[in-house]
């Protein structure tokens, strides 16, 4: 009889786990065989689709700009549920690249006598009292500027949840007390909320709200029109392409929470009609108030004595990061629902701006290939180093390896307690128990506590991550409770 339970037992968990498998490679057939074909590089076209294919990402728009002329290419969707294809109007949010406005701006000031570089952040945001060992410390406005403050990378999780315009004071006050990593001006570190305190900086000295400065003074007179800062009030949200986040391989549609006092840092939104004013007047090559053209070439500018390296080749200054001695800048966008990427070459009259609709490292790779294209070199194939599609990746074969595991739980505990044919047995059987237990109670606290071991939390992993990984956190802590329940029938 126990022989023939056994049986049945082992038969029933081999039916789950071939239907757990084959149902989870039927749901993910093509994203399977996407992942293991070869990328192509034999056109920019079939580069950009091969890309964007292996990232899941529905739409991509391309500026490229060379020798005075503009191009544009467009692919996919701006929304794949209503199959709006990307067009030059479309619009998109930045990300990080949004910085370089504001560093525009700080600069601007600067030239006009309303603030100086070297000038201590509390003389225009008094409650700014950071502390570094014990001890307030003083960060300049230039330490902001290039990352050097000592604010930790991490802090980006402090940033509170809204829309309103209070938010960015709120984001300020979050910062105020924070105890910094590094002391400050001796070290690069990125943290996105520098710039979000620059923003407070420009609302002090000009009394106006930083968006409403930015665009009178910069994209106005740029003739970005279209171009806004978005706070989940959309100006044209007819022409706003959907924001997506992965799952299993694929994108889903994501209206991302609204970090209003992240605004100087990542909310600026635009199109490529828009960008190409802006790219062309970084290479020099339109009609622009002198007061702003000055501004655009300072801020491809150098200052050795404050930029310290973020890595081999390039130093942070001014919302870009610069190689010295190519003279190129660049810098990369990511938000939870949308990625850009931008490389200007100033002395070559050269330039590519891409942007997308999900955050991944697409436009990294595309605007890369691009550019090395223009310079004569070979294109290069998709690598498979992209965190948030690597965590996708992993995140989702643990959860079908977690259901499968999961199902042989159930299908013990549906078949009941055995009985031991001897005292020794049952002895065996209670020692694995409490040894069990032990394990699977750390490996809960593991699977709950990894966030905060990664100076992240809950808000970030559901507001930034794969929503497998959430699943999987999810699956992950019912399994070790189900063995924690199938152990304690043997603890006694």
């Amino acid at each position: 009889m126990k022989r023939s339970t056994r049986r049945t037992e082992i038969l029933l968990k081999g039916i789950a786990m071939l239907l757990i498998v084959v149902i989870a490679t039927a749901a993910c057939w093509h994203e399977i065989g996407t992942l293991l074909a070869a990328g192509k590089i034999d056109s920019e076209s079939g580069m950009v689709q091969s890309i964007m294919d292996k990232t899941a990402t529905p739409g991509v728009a391309i500026l490229s700009a060379r020798g005075g002329k503009t191009d544009f290419q467009t692919y996919g969707y701006a929304d794949k549920e209503k199959r709006r294809p990307v067009t030059a109007e479309s619009l998109f949010e930045l990300g990080s690249t949004t910085k370089a406005f504001t560093a525009l701006a700080v600069i601007m000031q600067q030239d006009q006598g309303e603030l100086a570089f070297t000038d201590d952040v509390s003389q225009y945001l008094p409650e700014f009292a950071p502390t570094y060992k014990g001890e307030k410390a003083k960060i300049s406005i230039n330490q902001l500027l290039a990352h050097t403050s000592g604010i930790p990378s991490w802090s980006i999780r402090l940033i509170p949840e809204g829309s309103g315009r209070e938010q960015l004071t709120a984001t300020i006050h979050k910062m105020s007390s924070l105890a910094l990593d590094t002391q400050p001006g001796s070290a690069y570190q990125y943290a996105t909320v520098n710039y979000d305190i620059l923003a407070g900086i420009i609302e002090q000295v000009t009394g106006m709200s930083y968006q409403e400065y930015v665009t009178e003074y910069i994209l106005k007179p740029l003739g970005m029109n279209d171009s806004y800062f978005s706070t989940g009030r959309e100006r044209k949200p007819e022409q706003l392409a959907q924001g997506y986040r992965v799952f299993f391989g694929k994108s889903m549609a994501y209206d991302a929470p609204r970090y209003y006092g992240n605004i100087a840092a990542g909310y600026l939104v635009t199109n490529l009609n828009d960008l190409q004013h802006w790219v062309n007047a970084q290479l020099g090559s339109s009609d622009i108030p002198d007061e702003l053209n000055k501004a655009i070439q300072q801020s491809h500018e150098l200052d050795l004595r404050t930029a310290r390296h973020e890595s081999e080749d390039l130093r942070y200054a001014f919302g870009w990061s610069q190689n010295s001695e190519t003279h190129v800048i660049r810098h990369s966008g990511s938000n939870p629902n949308y990625s850009s990427q931008v490389i200007i070459d100033p002395q070559r009259k050269e330039g590519v701006f891409v942007l997308a609709n999900l955050n991944s490292t697409a436009p990294t790779l595309i605007a890369q290939n691009i550019y090395d294209r223009m310079q004569g070199q070979p294109m290069k194939t998709f690598k498979y180093d992209d965190t948030y599609i690597l965590m996708d990746g992993i995140a989702s074969l643990l959860v079908v390896l977690t259901v499968i595991g999961i199902t042989f739980k159930l299908i013990r505990l549906a078949a009941g307690r055995s009985d031991f044919a001897t005292e020794k047995g049952i002895s065996r059987q209670k020692i694995k128990a409490r040894v069990t237990l032990i394990i699977r109670a750390l490996l809960l606290l593991v699977v709950l506590g990894w966030p905060l071991l990664v100076n992240y939390n809950y808000t970030m992993i559901s507001v930034w991550m794969s929503y497998s990984v959430l699943l999987w956190m999810g699956l992950a802590s019912l399994s070790c409770v189900l063995s924690m329940v199938l152990a304690g029938r043997h603890w006694r």
